[in-house]
């Protein structure tokens, strides 16, 4: 499935199309169809989130800074637009996206965009 018929950026579903799939195999549908797969997406959108981190010096190594939480709708401007969201409010740097199913862990991916380090300024978001 490219995308999920635009439920979500193709770049977003591959992150996401295994641990949907594996969701259904473990709820009994080893063999989904594509309207079993997008049901399914829809029930587990509530409980997905995405942690934005971007990597900083720390004390001559480099530790990851928690910048923002974002849960099920609030993840639509970061997912069609990722390095214009992240460049606009975080300015340029190595970001680090963990994707979240309640507490069980999806995927990550990386982003670089260009730019001053606005982060730098910004407070770390505490751990939930």
């Amino acid at each position: 499935m490219s995308g999920v018929d635009g439920f979500l950026p193709a770049w977003a579903w591959v992150l996401l199309e295994d641990y949907v799939e594996r969701t259904l195999e473990r709820g009994g549908n080893p063999a989904p169809t594509g309207h079993d797969t997008l049901l399914q997406l829809g029930r587990l959108w509530p409980d997905l989130a995405c942690t934005i981190l971007v990597q900083e010096p720390w004390m001559g190594t480099i530790r990851f800074k928690r910048l923002a939480r974002l849960r099920g709708d609030a993840m639509r401007p970061f997912l069609d637009d990722p390095e214009g969201f992240l460049r606009e409010r975080f300015g340029g740097g190595k970001f680090k996206i963990n994707l979240h199913h309640g507490m069980h862990f999806v995927s990550t991916k990386n982003f670089k965009p260009p730019g001053p380090p606005r982060w730098a300024e910004l407070p770390e978001v505490a751990e939930e």
